[in-house]
């Protein structure tokens, strides 16, 4: 029995043939080039160091930080990431929770759907609440591994995080003037998406658990005191990020100036309680 005879005014079309990519006279000998192997799906298509592959795409990891187990002036980076990066977990989870929360919002009080809603909102919740936590474990188990000594800001984050005050206009009666209350409440997000109370917790239970020295250090003009000369001058601080001090013009990230003068303080503190 032959094969079925192919319809009329259909042809079978051959599969086009892959174009070589050129190679230089050096490398033609030496087996398939980089550009070969590249598009062949062997190599990375991003310049650096790879992490991890994933199908359809590459992770490429840059970092500008090492961790330092002997004590030494660098700026460790535990957590894996550049040294002072905010992981912000409940911003990552932002979009997914908008999606769950207006979800929920349609749906019927007293409903077996609105149950199941309430369900997948709490799930994202609690992920985000997870990973903070575990986050500020790793940080502060390798803070207490790599050193003795630990000081830190006091900081007093419930008074950091108060909505501002209200401004009543003393033109209209009834009438307010704007207090900057919508920037306010982003700002008190992102501390609290930080998580720094639940790492200070930790910070402290770990550290005396392992016998390690936990000083917490009075925040005030930390962050514009030069650590250099100690000239204290509210220009000091550019910017942000930026620290120029305007006596002895020495430039630093303004974080790492900051924590200079939190450690030396930390350590007078010491000095004066063993006197």
């Amino acid at each position: 029995m032959g094969l079925p005879a192919r319809p009329p005014g259909r042809h079978v079309r051959a599969p086009a043939r892959r174009r070589a990519c050129p190679r230089s006279p050096a490398s033609a000998g030496a087996g398939p080039g980089e550009d070969d192997q590249r598009e062949a799906g062997r190599l990375p298509l991003v310049r650096g160091p790879v992490l991890r592959r994933r199908p359809g795409r590459d992770v490429a990891r840059h970092r500008s930080g090492r961790r330092n187990r002997h004590g030494r002036g660098v700026v460790p980076d535990h957590l894996g990431r550049r040294a002072g990066r905010n992981p912000r977990h409940l911003a990552a989870s932002a979009d997914r929770l908008a999606t769950a929360q207006r979800d929920l919002a349609r749906k019927k009080r007293g409903s077996k759907r609105r149950r199941k809603a309430v369900a997948r909102v709490a799930a994202l919740h609690g992920k985000v609440s997870r990973q903070r936590l575990d986050g500020a474990h790793k940080a502060a188990l390798a803070l207490v591994q790599d050193y003795d000594v630990i000081a830190h800001e006091d900081l007093r984050i419930a008074n950091m995080t108060k909505a501002p005050a209200p401004k009543p206009d003393p033109d209209q009666s009834g009438a307010f003037l704007p207090n900057r209350a919508a920037a306010k409440a982003g700002l008190n997000k992102s501390i609290l998406d930080a998580g720094w109370g639940v790492f200070l917790t930790i910070l402290a239970y770990k550290a005396e658990s392992a016998g390690r020295e936990l000083i917490a250090v009075n925040p005030a003009n930390t962050s514009r005191t030069c650590a250099r000369c100690g000239h204290y001058a509210k220009e000091n601080r550019v910017t942000q990020a930026e620290f120029r001090c305007t006596a002895c013009r020495h430039e630093a990230h303004a974080d790492v100036n900051a924590a200079i003068n939190i450690l030396r303080a930390g350590l007078a503190l010491r000095d004066a309680a063993a006197a």
